[in-house]
C-alpha cells in the first residue's frame, strides 16, 4: 500500500492522463497480484512493480497502437467499396441508416438481433426477456414501419396497408 502513490505518478508521467495512469496501476496490481510466487523476497518490490508497470504500459501501447493500423485499414477498406457503389447503392444505405433511427427503440432493438445479427426469434426473445411471439411481432412491425419510412425519405407513394 506504501508503494501506490510512487506507482501512481509513475503511471502518470508515462501515460499523461489520470484515468489511464488509474487503469494502469490497477492492472500493474492484477498482474504483480497474480505473479507474486515468481516475487523473490530479498528483491526491491518496488523496482520489481516498477517493472511491471512499464512493461503493462508498453504491452498496451503496442496493442493500441496495432488497433489504430487495424482500425485505419478497415476504415479505408469500408470507403473504397462505398465508393464502387453505384450512387444510387450509396443513397439507398444513407436513407436506410437516417431512417433506422426513426424507430421506436423496442422495435430498432428486435431488428438489429433478429436481422442483423442472425439470431432467431426465440435467441431474440430471451435475450430481451419476452415471448418469441411478441418478438416476431415486434419483428414484424419494425420492417414494417421501416419500409414506410424509406418509402417516405424517398418521396415515394407508400403501398396501401393490406391489413
Amino acid at each position: 500500500m506504501s508503494l501506490l502513490p510512487d506507482l501512481r505518478g509513475f503511471a502518470r508521467f508515462l501515460t499523461r492522463d489520470p484515468a489511464s495512469s488509474d487503469d494502469l496501476v490497477q492492472e500493474t496490481l492484477v498482474r504483480a497480484l497474480a505473479a507474486l510466487e515468481q516475487f523473490q523476497a530479498d528483491t526491491n518490490l518496488k523496482a520489481w512493480l516498477f517493472t511491471i508497470q512499464r512493461n503493462v504500459f508498453y504491452e498496451q501501447r503496442r496493442r493500441h497502437l496495432r488497433e489504430q493500423v487495424v482500425m485505419n485499414d478497415y476504415a479505408v477498406q469500408a470507403q473504397r467499396r462505398a465508393e464502387s457503389r453505384p450512387a444510387s447503392v450509396r443513397d439507398d444505405v444513407r436513407d436506410l441508416e437516417n431512417v433506422f433511427w426513426l424507430l421506436p427503440p423496442l422495435l430498432r432493438e428486435a431488428l438489429i438481433l433478429v436481422g442483423a445479427q442472425e439470431m432467431t426469434h426465440e435467441e431474440a426473445a430471451g435475450i430481451c426477456g419476452v415471448p418469441v411471439g411478441t418478438m416476431k411481432a415486434r419483428v414484424s412491425r419494425a420492417r414494417a414501419q421501416l419500409t414506410k419510412l424509406v418509402a417516405k425519405a424517398r418521396g415515394d407513394t407508400p403501398a396501401p396497408d393490406t391489413e
